[in-house]
Parts: C-alpha cells; sequence; structure tokens
C-alpha cells in the first residue's frame, strides 16, 4: 500500500467519523430539544420521552431546522404555550452546542 492510499483511508475514516459525530449531535440536538418542549407544555415524564421520541424521527423524516422549529412552534401553541420564532432558534442553537459537547466529550 502507498503513502497516497494509507493518507486517502486515513482520511475517509476521519471523513466518516466527523459525519457520525455530527448526525448523533443532531439526534442529541433533538431530544434535548423535544424535552425543553415538553417540559413548556406540561407534559408528564412519560408523555415527553415519548414526544422526543416523536420530534427525532420527525427531523429524520423533515431534515433541516426550519421543519422542527415550525413542528415545535405549532406544538407549543396547540398546549396555549407562546412562543417567539426567534427564541425557540436561539434555544435549538444553544442545544446543538450542548448536544455538540456531549458527543465529543468536551
Amino acid at each position: 500500500m502507498t503513502k497516497f492510499e494509507d493518507r486517502e483511508r486515513a482520511f475517509e475514516a476521519h471523513f466518516a467519523l466527523e459525519q457520525d459525530q455530527a448526525f448523533r449531535a443532531v439526534v442529541r440536538r433533538d431530544k434535548l430539544f423535544g424535552l425543553w418542549a415538553a417540559e413548556r407544555m406540561g407534559l408528564p415524564t412519560a408523555e415527553a420521552d415519548m414526544y422526543a421520541k416523536g420530534l427525532i424521527d420527525y427531523d429524520i423524516e423533515h431534515p433541516g431546522d426550519d421543519d422542527i422549529l415550525e413542528r415545535v412552534a405549532d406544538d407549543l401553541a396547540s398546549r396555549g404555550v407562546h412562543a417567539e420564532p426567534a427564541s425557540l432558534r436561539e434555544e435549538l442553537i444553544r442545544l446543538h452546542a450542548v448536544a455538540k459537547a456531549e458527543i465529543l466529550g468536551t
């Protein structure tokens, strides 16, 4: 095996690791965001966990932050909880940083 092939495999392995970590961070973020929203809706623990898991599935089916933000805004509104879109986006960004730190162990 040449040095070029070694470098190529190392690069591919590093890229795969980064992609896996990014995916896991988004899934963790979605869970945290779902639990955060569930708390504001006053859901009991079991329902909050189910809501968070449902939000993860929703984001996988509808990738992108706008879809998940709209879903949570609608869910909150249906429970009579007002939330500004900007504050929801800020919370999603904050929780993404938390999730990323948890995944990377920092």
